[in-house]
């Protein structure tokens, strides 16, 4: 435990949060494992405000139109070259006149397309969030949970919705329960793109006995291996092969069919594989859109769900190796309140373990960014210099490697210190007109700092080069 009320804020700010802001530590010294529990009770703790955002399925319908006006302008574009194209043939005179080329077309610069001005605008409001919460338990809380069910803005029409997937059911439900939560993702249409759910079709439903395409089984593997029951526990293959028949017809509506609910979700019972199935020793009867909603409830109540949950959280949060005493608490928190997330939240803050670790667990890159820019007291007008800091570092927002989710232990983020060291170096130079190092150590840092990292900062011979040795300091990127 810390050795005094300030080190014991800091280590809150530190570790539950996303690092101190200015007078922050003073605010929670008093009582700081009361600050985080008074973060989850406060209203709309966790979502974002932002009247200008789109829903999933405006933005989807959005960039569907925009992607159209697209293809018809490259369409009108061949289809004017070809008409200017030098005919075969004629007479000389003909000839030298078609060998004219035409005036050149002025140069365009469109800018970002419509979904990337859409994905940029959720990252701005996202960072924002993360800068203006007073201490971020909750916005920590959305983090962990949207790496845990990851889409990805690199796969298919994800990019233009991904935002507003985390908004709509990963922050509404941060607080929640977590069947609530599981149900939501599942049936959202960034997960059934990115995990080629929406068209997959039972083998022997109407569209499956008409159609080549099939059977699809990566959102149900997934579902059992990273969402829920965590990897070789309680199922088999069977398992997954017959979950997956029981989710066929979990889609969304085409745009061309309806445009005012393209995008949308729909469960489409011509897809659907008819027919009781058996998942994990269950049965389930053909209840079309409601068998695979009773199959989630059943993942979401497993003591094996319990256990994979538990030891990502603790792992996320104190240490990579987590104590096993705190993952036994928060598994058994979880089974007593049937799965709710801020019941166990709370667990988490009241649990000795999670503040006795060693402060050893390295942040991970958009914690540690977004805690410089907290550190400094600073919100970037442009998101862009934040967003190539979250690509340098390798954890590009909302764009995970695999559908596993960015890591959360040490030993994958060690290699980029390097980069760390590039990144804090460039914000230290934009920044060291704004921030006083003296100061933002004192606020940040200065309870945790060992007396050799003081005297660095403070013997540094320039603003810029201080700031960088704050934001490079082992107190500053671990937790």
């Amino acid at each position: 435990m810390a050795a005094d009320p300030k080190a014991e804020a800091a280590l809150a700010l530190h570790r539950f949060g996303l690092g101190p802001r200015a007078g922050s530590i003073a605010v929670v010294a008093s009582d700081p494992r009361g600050a985080l529990l008074a973060e989850l009770d406060r209203a709309g703790a966790g979502h974002i405000g932002d009247g200008d955002l789109l829903t999933s399925g405006t933005a989807a319908r959005v960039a569907f139109a925009y992607q159209q006006a697209q293809r018809a302008a490259r369409q009108a574009e061949r289809a004017a070259q070809q008409a200017n194209a030098p005919m075969s043939g004629g007479s000389p005179e003909m000839k030298d006149q078609s060998a004219t080329p035409p005036a050149p077309a002025p140069m365009r610069n469109p800018g970002p397309g419509v979904p990337q001005q859409i994905y940029l605008s959720e990252a701005k409001a996202r960072v924002n969030a993360a800068l203006d919460a007073e201490i971020g338990f909750v916005e920590r809380l959305v983090w962990f949970w949207s790496n845990h069910f990851c889409v990805s803005a690199d796969k298919g029409n994800v990019r233009q919705i991904c935002g507003a997937y985390e908004r709509e059911v990963i922050r509404a439900n941060v607080l929640g329960r977590f069947s609530d939560m599981l149900l939501a993702v599942e049936s959202h249409p960034a997960m059934l793109i990115y995990l080629d759910n929406a068209r997959s079709i039972g083998p022997d439903s109407i569209a499956g006995l008409r159609q080549k395409r099939g059977l699809n089984e990566n959102l149900a593997r997934e579902i059992l291996e990273l969402h829920t029951l965590g990897v070789r526990t309680v199922y088999t293959q069977e398992d997954v092969t017959r979950f997956a028949n029981v989710i066929t017809g979990w889609t969304f509506v085409p745009f061309r069919q309806d445009p005012l609910r393209g995008g949308e979700f729909e469960f489409n019972p011509r897809m659907h594989q008819p027919g009781e199935q058996t998942v994990i020793g269950r049965s389930y009867p053909d209840a079309g859109l409601q068998q695979g909603r009773a199959v989630l409830a059943a993942l979401a109540r497993h003591p094996a769900t319990a256990n994979h949950v538990a030891a990502k959280l603790a792992r996320h949060f104190v240490a990579d190796e987590p104590p096993p005493a705190l993952v036994e608490r928060l598994a058994k928190r979880f089974l007593a309140t049937q799965g709710d997330l801020k019941e166990m939240a709370k667990a988490l803050v009241a649990a000795p373990e999670a503040w006795e670790a060693p402060r050893a667990k390295l942040k991970r890159p958009g914690e540690w960014v977004v805690g410089i820019l907290r550190a400094a007291g600073v919100t970037p007008p442009d998101i862009g210099p934040v967003m190539q800091a979250h690509n340098l570092l390798g954890e590009p927002l909302w764009r995970p490697p695999a559908p596993n989710g960015f890591a959360d232990e040490s030993a994958p983020w060690l290699d980029g210190l390097t980069q760390r060291l590039d990144i804090a170096n460039q914000f230290a130079r934009r920044l060291g007109a704004e921030a006083d190092p003296r100061d933002v150590f004192e606020q940040a840092l200065a309870p945790l700092a060992s007396s050799e990292t003081r005297q660095a900062i403070l013997r540094a011979e320039s603003r810029p080069q201080a700031l960088a040795l704050l934001f490079m300091a082992s107190e500053f990127q671990r937790r």
